[in-house]
């Protein structure tokens, strides 16, 4: 089934509003076994014409995004009428569902809302509980264009998800037929790059019958898609985990973050940490995940000298030989976040984010990482992250969790 999905609104195109919807659709269609074709975003007004009629000659479902409202630019339901040949009339239901939506806020709705319960002759209108924008499915019957059915939703993520699932996923299962979806697998490497898979195993994964596989790359971390029947996504895992077994974060959808917490967990310990370069992103990422205080202590954020000697004990003696960023710093961090925090592991870390700062000696993009646990010698590694600052933040954030989930895994 061709799905092409057409995004409208101005603010998406000059930046002051992020698009997520595109990432949200194919994941969202991808558990019923469809894709998107193609995805188009076009400003408010009269731009939506020539790509909805582009569209609907080419593409089975068509779903447009935005432009349901009350204001004089909100004109999809006036455009999609008009390409399709459709009479827009006044909805009823559609009516009466707005002005009950008002009345229950003891709110008037005032007479440009009324365009709202606005819908194609014979479109079914979407129930909209979040918001006063209806949505409006036209059948690919009442097309006059072609064999294809349109879906138009509100914009706002808060209105369209619900309307989603509950109005949109129905009419797509019975439209495609489609009653079991392709089974699909994504497991999650760190340490490692693109590159490595296609030197690694990529010739083996494209000479197995059936398998689709794909990869995407973020920083310190590629995630490998498999899709397939069961057996053939059983062998393309082993061949995966077998060349990658130290890199594999989790094959169950995981982040780095949740299966640090977990691992943690599972042996009953306690987790602190200590961050100058970062600023506190390591503990960001670990509090974002649910439940993180069962494991997380404690979190340090010494970015200056002071903070270190003070908060932490760093030698003032270390800083002034070796310099901040360096590995004896980065061990007295580690250990002094265990031992302040009372934790089982401390992990720290300690780098120049740039872009000034660094020397020949210690570049912009060098950071140590110090791993401190109870009765185990302390550790420190180094690593080089040429990157602008967030970047390398991520970077130095992503290494140093990585080096808790191969010490405690």
């Amino acid at each position: 089934m061709r799905i092409e999905i057409l995004n409208t609104g101005t603010e998406l195109l000059l930046g002051n509003t992020l698009n997520t919807h595109g990432a949200w659709f194919g994941r969202e269609l991808f558990k019923l076994g469809l894709r998107v074709g193609r995805q188009v975003t076009v400003p408010d007004g009269d731009a939506i014409r020539e790509s909805l009629s582009e569209a609907v000659g080419r593409a089975d479902v068509v779903i447009v995004t935005g432009g349901l409202g009350p204001t004089s630019d909100d004109l999809t339901r006036e455009i999609t009428a008009e390409v399709l040949g459709l009479e827009l009339i006044l909805d009823e239901a559609g009516l009466r569902s707005l002005e009950a939506f008002f009345a229950a806020r003891g709110r008037p709705m005032v007479e440009a809302n009324r365009k709202q319960a606005m819908s194609p002759v014979g479109a079914d209108i979407l129930p909209n509980p979040n918001g006063t924008a209806p949505g409006v499915y036209v059948p690919p019957r009442l097309n006059g264009r072609g064999n294809c059915a349109v879906f138009l939703l509100p914009g706002p993520p808060r209105e369209l998800y619900p309307m989603f699932h509950a109005e949109v996923v129905p009419r797509l299962r019975a439209l495609s037929g489609i009653d079991v979806p392709p089974l699909a697998l994504e497991l999650k490497f760190t340490g490692i790059g693109e590159s490595d898979f296609h030197d690694g195993i990529d010739d083996q994964l494209a000479a197995m019958a059936g398998l689709e596989y794909g990869y995407c790359a973020r920083i310190g971390e590629v995630d490998l898609r498999l899709i397939g029947d069961a057996e053939t996504i059983a062998r393309g895992r082993e061949l995966a985990v077998g060349a990658f077994s130290r890199q594999l974060v989790s094959d169950d959808g995981s982040s780095l973050e949740q299966v640090v917490l977990r691992n943690l967990e599972a042996r009953g310990w306690k987790l602190a940490v200590a961050e100058s370069c970062t600023g506190g992103l390591i503990c960001s990422r670990l509090t974002d995940v649910a439940g993180a205080s069962a494991v997380l202590t404690h979190g340090f954020v010494t970015y200056a000298n002071e903070a270190k000697v003070e908060m932490l004990g760093v030698s003032e003696k270390s800083l002034a030989e070796h310099g901040a960023v360096s590995e004896t710093v980065a061990r007295e961090m580690a250990e002094g976040a265990l031992r302040v925090s009372g934790a089982q592991v401390a992990v720290a870390v300690t780098g120049i984010a740039g872009p000034g700062g660094g020397s020949e000696e210690k570049p912009v993009g060098t950071a140590w990482i110090g791993l401190a646990m109870e009765g185990v010698e302390t550790i420190a590694v180094k690593i080089y992250q040429p990157r602008n600052r967030k970047d390398f933040k991520l970077a130095v954030s992503q290494a140093a969790l990585d080096l808790v989930r191969r010490s405690v895994g």
